[in-house]
C-alpha cells in the first residue's frame, strides 16, 4: 500500500514529513495510509515569514478587501469539495457529516465575508462604541478603535473537523488583517493539507498570510510575543498544559480554548409523550450522538427529562438509535461511520467504562453490533451507547467525564430548578438545549443556566422546521463555554475578529479623531462643498464636506396642515392648552417628521444625478421643540463613505437642524446609496 506524504507549508515551500514522522491509519480499515511530522521545521522561520511577510500585505488592505477575499476562497473551496469528501472518508465520516465540515466551513467563510462588507468599515480603523466627550465645549474628545495585531495567530485545531475547524478559526482572523499558522490534528492532518493547498493554490491570499503544521509545533510557542493569538481546540488536559507554558504566562500572548464540554439537553415539563416537543427532543438527541459518531464538541452528553418521561424518553430514543446503520462511510446505506483512530475507539469505552460505574447501559452492546461493509474490529467501529443514572445527585463520573464518541447518558429530574441544577453539574459547556413550548419555562432556564453555557438553545414546535440544531455552531453567533469549555469565544460574527485585533482608546480633538478613524465627528474642521454634494459622484465626495442651506419659517398653517394631510393629530400638535399641560412643550409644536420633511426639501438636490436612493435614517433625536413662527436650518456634512461595488457606495450623512437662535433641535444621520 501506498503511504501518502503529508506536508507542511512552512514559510513558502511544502515540507515532506521527516525524523518524528506519524503514520496515520485508516478509521475504517485500521490500516496505515499516510505520514505526517518533521521535527527539522524552522519555526523561527515561519513566525517571522508570517510577521514580517504575511502581516504587512494583509494590514495594507482594508476589512472590505479582506471580506472579497474570504468570498472568493469560500467560492474556490465550493467548487473544489467533492475532493475533500472523498479523502474525509478515510475519517470515518459519512457524507452527511462532510456537510457539517466541509459545506459548514466554506458557509462560515461566506457568512464573514458578508458581515465584514456589511458590518465593518471600507478601510484599515474599526470604530467600537459612541464618541465620548471628555471636555465642556468639546474640543477635546475620546474614541475606541481596534486594529490589527502585528503578528500571527497559531490555530491548534482537533481531529474531528479538519475543515470547519480550521475554517471557522481561519475567517475571523484573515478578516481582521492577521496571518495564520495552522495546526491539525495529526489523525486527519491530510484533509486539512487538501484544503490548505486549495487555497494558496488559488493565488488569492497574499504571501505568507497562511502556514500549515503537519506535525508538532515544536518550541513555537516559546518564540510568540504580546502581539501573537493562540486559538486552541481539543481536551482539557492539553488546554491546560499550553496555558501553563510560562512563556504565554510572562508575555500576556492571548490565549482562546474551546475545550471537553458535557453539553446537556433538557426536555421541558410541559413537553411529555405525545406532544411535538417530545418527539422532537428524542429525534434532536439520536442526531446528536450518532452525527460524526458523537465526535463533536457541542453533542449532547447528558440528557435530562423529567422522571415520569425518563422511561418513556429510553424507549423513544433506543428505537431511534436502532434503526442506524452502521458501517463504511462510503456506503449510500451507512448513518454513523467510524470513529478517528483506533486509539480513540480505546478512549471512549474507558470514558464510557467510567460513566458505567454509576449507570446502566440501556442500549448499544460494544462487544455485540453490526457493521456493513467493513471489519468492525479492525476499524474504529462503536455502536450508539445509551446509559441511565437512577441518581444523578450523586453521581460524579456522568457530570465531568466526557467520552468523545456516541455516548450520552439519561437522567430525571424532580422540577425545574432540579433540572437546572443538573445541567450545571457540567460546570461550563459549549451549548445546552431546552426543547419546550412554555415561555416560562425558557426564561427561568437563561436565568438559572446561562452563566454556565456558552449557548442556550430553545426549540418547539413553532421553530423546528427551521432551527439548525442543538449541535450545530453558526458562524453569527458566538462559540464557547465558560469553566470546563475553556471560557473562549469563537466565531460570533464581528466580536470574533476583535479577538485578533487590539483595541485602544484615543483621545484628542475633534479633526484628530476624525483623521485616524475617517469617520467625520461632530464639531470637527468642515469642508465648505464648492458644489452641492448631490451632484458629486462618491468617489468625489471627502469626508467632512458639508453645506449649510437657508432657513424656513414653520407656520401655524404648516403644522395644522400636516396633522390633516398624515392623520397624525396628536394633542401636541392640534390642542394648545393640552399641550401646554405637557412638560416638555410650551404649546402647540410642529410634528417631528415634519421638520424632517422640510429639512429635506431644504437640503435635497432635486434633479437627477449620482445619489440613486435614500436607504433610511439612523440615530435620529429630537433635543427641542419647534413652535409656530420658528425657523429652521440645516447642516449636511459627509460623515462616512462605503464602498459596496464598483458601481455605488453608502455615504452616511451628518444632518443637524438648528432654530433660529442656532439650538439644535434635531439630528440624525442620512443613508444614501451614491453611483461610484
Amino acid at each position: 500500500m501506498t503511504i501518502e506524504q503529508i506536508s507542511s507549508f512552512a514559510a513558502g515551500q511544502w515540507i515532506a514529513p521527516g525524523s518524528g514522522a506519524r503514520t496515520i491509519h485508516s478509521a475504517i480499515t485500521g490500516a496505515p495510509f499516510a505520514s505526517a511530522g518533521n521535527e527539522a521545521l524552522d519555526v523561527q522561520a515561519m513566525l517571522d515569514h508570517a510577521r514580517n511577510v504575511g502581516g504587512p500585505a494583509l494590514r495594507a488592505l482594508g476589512f472590505h478587501d479582506r471580506a472579497r477575499m474570504l468570498k472568493a476562497l469560500a467560492a474556490h473551496l465550493g467548487a473544489h469539495k467533492q475532493a475533500l469528501y472523498d479523502l474525509s472518508f478515510s475519517t470515518g465520516a459519512t457524507q452527511s457529516d462532510h456537510l457539517i465540515d466541509i459545506d459548514g466551513g466554506i458557509g462560515t467563510l461566506f457568512v464573514f465575508a458578508s458581515k465584514g462588507r456589511r458590518e465593518m468599515p471600507d478601510g484599515q480603523v474599526y470604530v467600537d462604541g459612541d464618541v465620548e466627550q471628555l471636555s465642556r465645549n468639546g474640543t477635546f474628545l475620546g474614541q475606541h478603535i481596534c486594529t490589527p495585531l502585528h503578528g500571527v495567530a497559531v490555530h491548534i485545531n482537533a481531529f474531528n473537523f479538519p475543515v470547519w475547524g480550521m475554517l471557522e478559526k481561519l475567517a475571523p482572523t484573515i478578516l481582521a488583517g492577521v496571518p495564520a499558522i495552522v495546526k491539525p490534528a495529526t489523525n486527519s492532518c491530510y484533509v486539512t493539507e487538501l484544503a490548505v493547498k486549495l487555497m494558496l493554490d488559488s493565488g488569492i491570499l497574499p504571501e505568507g498570510a497562511l502556514q500549515l503544521v503537519t506535525g508538532g509545533l515544536g518550541d513555537m510557542l516559546d518564540r510568540l510575543t504580546c502581539q501573537d493569538v493562540v486559538s486552541f481546540t481539543g481536551s482539557a488536559d492539553t488546554a491546560l498544559k499550553l496555558r501553563r507554558n510560562p512563556h504565554i504566562l510572562e508575555n500576556s500572548v492571548r490565549f482562546v480554548a474551546e475545550q471537553d464540554s458535557l453539553n446537556a439537553s433538557i426536555l421541558g415539563p410541559d413537553a411529555g409523550p405525545g406532544t411535538p416537543e417530545f418527539d422532537l427532543f428524542v429525534k434532536e438527541v439520536q442526531r446528536e450522538m450518532t452525527a460524526k459518531a458523537g465526535q463533536k464538541c457541542t453533542a449532547i452528553r447528558r440528557i435530562i427529562a423529567p422522571e415520569n418521561t425518563v422511561p418513556a424518553v429510553i424507549e423513544a430514543l433506543s428505537a431511534r438509535l436502532a434503526k442506524t446503520t452502521i458501517g463504511d462511510p462510503r456506503l449510500e446505506s451507512t448513518r454513523m461511520g467510524a470513529l478517528v483512530s483506533l486509539d480513540q475507539k480505546r478512549d471512549v469505552l474507558a470514558k464510557a467504562a467510567l460513566i458505567g460505574q454509576e449507570a446502566e447501559r440501556v442500549f448499544g452492546d460494544p462487544e455485540n453490533f453490526a457493521v456493513e461493509g467493513a471489519d468492525r474490529d479492525a476499524g474504529a467501529f462503536l455502536p450508539p451507547m445509551l446509559f441511565h443514572c437512577a441518581d444523578p445527585d450523586r453521581a460524579t463520573h456522568v457530570h465531568d467525564t466526557e467520552a468523545f464518541g456516541p455516548v450520552s447518558t439519561v437522567m430525571g429530574y424532580r422540577d425545574l430548578e432540579h433540572a437546572i441544577a443538573l445541567a450545571n453539574r457540567g460546570e461550563g459547556s459549549l451549548v445546552a438545549s431546552v426543547i419546550t413550548h412554555d415561555p416560562t419555562v425558557a426564561r427561568e432556564v437563561a436565568l438559572g443556566a446561562g452563566a454556565f453555557h456558552g449557548r442556550l438553545y430553545f426549540n418547539n414546535r413553532d421553530s423546528m422546521k427551521e432551527s439548525t440544531g442543538h449541535g450545530s455552531p453558526l458562524p453569527h453567533m458566538v462559540h464557547g463555554g465558560p469553566g470546563r469549555a475553556g471560557g473562549g469565544e469563537e466565531m460570533g460574527g464581528v466580536r470574533g475578529v476583535m479577538h485578533y485585533m487590539q483595541r485602544t482608546a484615543i483621545q484628542g480633538s475633534p479633526d484628530i479623531l476624525s483623521a485616524i478613524a475617517d469617520v467625520w465627528v461632530p464639531e470637527a474642521q468642515e469642508i465648505k462643498a464648492e458644489a452641492h454634494p448631490f451632484t458629486r459622484r462618491f468617489h468625489d465626495l471627502s469626508i467632512g464636506e458639508t453645506i449649510h442651506t437657508d432657513p424656513r419659517t414653520v407656520s401655524l398653517e404648516d403644522i395644522e396642515h400636516f396633522a390633516e394631510f398624515t392623520g397624525d393629530t396628536f394633542y401636541a400638535h392640534t390642542d394648545e392648552d393640552a399641550a401646554k399641560r405637557n412638560p416638555f412643550f410650551p404649546g402647540r409644536v410642529a410634528h417631528g417628521y415634519l421638520l424632517l420633511s422640510f429639512a429635506a426639501g431644504l437640503f435635497v438636490e432635486p434633479n437627477e444625478g449620482p445619489v440613486l436612493a435614500n436607504t433610511g435614517l439612523d440615530n435620529l433625536r429630537f433635543m427641542k421643540p419647534v413652535s409656530a413662527g420658528d425657523a429652521i436650518k440645516v447642516r449636511l456634512t459627509v460623515k462616512k463613505k462605503t464602498r459596496r461595488n464598483d458601481e455605488y457606495g453608502e455615504v452616511r450623512w451628518h444632518v443637524t437642524l438648528t432654530n433660529q437662535d442656532d439650538e439644535k433641535v434635531a439630528e440624525y444621520e442620512l443613508l444614501t446609496m451614491n453611483a461610484y
